[in-house]
């Protein structure tokens, strides 16, 4: 992927399926993540964040290469907590719109200075406190996630789960676009997007599934079968 996202030139984003690459599940199932990712966007994925929680740096930097290869244009790519990574792949030509950090990784605004103005910035939070504080803060984050849903297997530190009531009394205290993720199933989408959400982060669904582009076709028509909530700041 060339272009826009690699001359640093565009900043939104479409949140709406949201993949989250898991290297052990796709190795599990005989695929790479670039293969997984390939055939998850074939099938409606919308952005894709590469999340390496064991991988060394050159190891997350070649498969942020080999993804950037079959992403089109229109799909973010962001990488997960690694903002070395991610800048030595925008230094090396790969459409990499941005980066994800969580409340324990570097504070947005050294990211942010990091990454520039026009990179993405997405921030994982799961309390009130967090959310104002992410929506305060003058590093600009462009969207948060929050979770987990459901009680997830795919992140061994996340937190308990805060169910459908929960996330739609977080996601309305913010004034960021918010991005659900944690053991969401096709079945979840129509409900959080009623809800406010701008999308929904999905691991296991897609990259345990013996079909990623099925499952992802899954969770796109689903996202679609309601209309958005209006979004208020």
């Amino acid at each position: 992927m060339i272009g826009a996202y690699a001359a640093g030139l565009v900043r939104p984003v479409d949140l709406s399926v949201y993949l989250v690459t898991d290297a052990g599940l796709c190795a599990a199932h005989g695929r790479s993540v670039a293969a997984t990712v390939a055939e998850a966007v074939a099938g409606g994925v919308t952005a894709v964040q590469i999340r390496e929680k064991h991988a060394d740096g050159r190891a997350f930097l070649r498969t942020v290469m080999e993804v950037a290869e079959v992403l089109p244009e229109t799909v973010a790519l962001i990488v997960n907590d690694r903002v070395d990574v991610f800048l030595a792949a925008r230094a090396a030509g790969a459409g990499v719109a941005g980066v994800h950090v969580g409340q324990s990784d570097l504070p947005p605004g050294a990211v942010r200075e990091l990454i520039g103005e026009r990179a993405v910035l997405g921030l994982s939070a799961a309390t009130p406190a967090e959310l104002r504080a992410a929506a305060q803060d003058p590093a600009r984050v462009d969207h948060v996630g929050i979770g987990a849903l459901h009680a997830t297997g795919t992140k061994a530190d996340a937190p308990p789960a805060l169910g459908h009531p929960e996330f739609a009394r977080l996601a309305a205290l913010g004034a960021l676009p918010a991005v659900a993720i944690g053991g969401i199933t096709p079945a979840d989408l129509p409900r959080l997007r009623a809800a406010g959400a701008a999308g929904a982060a999905v691991v296991s669904g897609i990259c345990a599934a013996d079909d990623p582009r099925a499952a992802a076709l899954e969770y796109a028509r689903a996202w679609a079968s309601v209309p958005p909530a209006p979004f208020t700041v």
